[in-house]
């Protein structure tokens, strides 16, 4: 049993072979953006052919391989399969093990620490299916969470199965696949409890035709929340029961960020068909280190004690802050990322406030980078953007 918590390293094919299978990951397409499923189909389905465990039913995956997919590693014929979460690894195996429960999943966290993006890698790994969306706002209605109606076909009908429009969430009760909630917190406190009889019940009543329906085994939720969000919409208690909550924290060491910035920003770059170098290791450290330092109010050596802007500074606006420099550099540099093409993105990042942030920015820009040494190219930019 100890041998199926961990990815087997015997590598069988030659280098050649797996750089081939690799770039089936990133075919040609004209999509800006694809679902994880379709991006990393190859991936998937390498872990299909050597998946001999244990898979729930309507589960694509056995739960060691759909966190082999989350984390990456090296299958027993050679295949990478690349991380798409770069963090603690209990962490992901208790998401797993909870979705092969009754319980739903909700994933909480500061903005930018990859809940949606777990959110959707469970959905394609699990269910071959991430695209089974509710997007959470404070318009959210209750149809959108059960059913609505077409209402040519029941003003001439009446009530019935073919007037009915399914909801993201009744389609994966039927299908016996995985729904996601984008900001559960967002959506008003009524209609989150629509959710209590669907999480508890597996089964959505149809009132109007007498009828209901029944959810498939395979079927569960992965909500996501926002605590920043805290006191908006809050959870009412019988509906955080059905719910096991998982905290994704934010990146425990700078490394760890740098690396996380670095994949994200090399897969966009890719995406976007940016014809830019990929940026310097150097580059990324440092816009790392400014977001970590002012996240946490001090400098990374501790010696010095700063204030912190209102905004989150998260991991996410690190890679649109590398990404917008590297379409500058693309498009009106000379293609290599510098201090002056990340310079306005950083500043705008950290000065959401025009007032308080603009003052935490100036004292941080003035005391810390401007005395760090090899760090006097990204003050003079900055002090020309400001």
């Amino acid at each position: 049993m100890a041998e199926e918590n961990k990815t087997t390293k015997t590598p069988r094919t030659s280098r050649k072979k797996k750089e081939e299978v690799k770039t089936n990951n990133t075919p040609s397409t004209s999509l800006l953006r694809e679902h994880a499923e379709q991006q990393f189909a190859a991936e998937i389905a390498e872990l299909e052919k050597v998946d001999k465990r244990h898979r729930p039913p309507n589960w694509k995956l056995s739960p060691w391989a759909v966190t082999t997919y989350l984390l990456g590693g090296e299958l027993e014929n050679g295949f990478e399969i690349s991380p798409k979460y770069i963090g603690d690894r209990r962490i992901i195996e208790i998401a797993v093990a909870t979705l092969t429960t009754d319980r739903a999943l909700l994933l909480i966290g500061v903005p930018g620490t990859a809940k949606s993006w777990v959110s959707e890698h469970l959905s394609a790994a699990i269910s071959g299916d991430s695209t089974l969306l509710i997007q959470g706002t404070a318009g959210t209605s209750e149809e959108a969470i059960r059913y609505g109606w077409n209402y040519a076909k029941l003003l001439a009908d009446g009530p019935s199965m073919a007037a009915l429009v399914s909801s993201p969430l009744m389609r994966a009760m039927e299908d016996g696949k995985i729904a996601r909630v984008e900001e559960l917190t967002r959506i008003p406190a009524d209609v989150q409890d629509t959710l209590i009889t669907i999480l508890s019940e597996k089964t959505l009543p149809i009132p109007e035709l007498g009828s209901e329906v029944q959810a498939n085994k395979g079927f569960s939720v992965i909500a996501t929340a926002n605590d920043r969000d805290k006191g908006v919409n809050d959870l009412s208690s019988a509906l955080k029961r059905r719910f096991n909550t998982v905290v994704l924290p934010l990146p425990k060491t700078a490394e760890e960020e740098v690396e996380i910035v670095q994949r994200r920003v090399e897969t966009l770059g890719r995406a976007l068909e940016l014809p830019a170098e990929p940026p310097a290791l150097t580059e990324i450290r440092r816009i790392v280190t400014v977001f970590r330092e002012l996240r946490s109010g001090v400098t990374e050596d501790g010696k010095t004690k700063i204030k912190s802007p209102t905004s989150t500074l998260s991991t996410a606006e690190a890679i649109s802050v590398v990404n917008s420099g590297m379409a500058l550099a693309a498009h009106f540099g000379d293609g290599s990322l510098s201090a002056g093409d990340v310079a306005s993105g950083l500043i705008g990042a950290v000065v959401k406030d025009p007032v308080q942030d603009k003052l935490v920015w100036r004292e941080y820009l003035e005391t810390v980078v401007k005395e760090r040494d090899g760090w006097g190219d990204l003050y003079r930019a900055c002090r020309e953007v400001s």
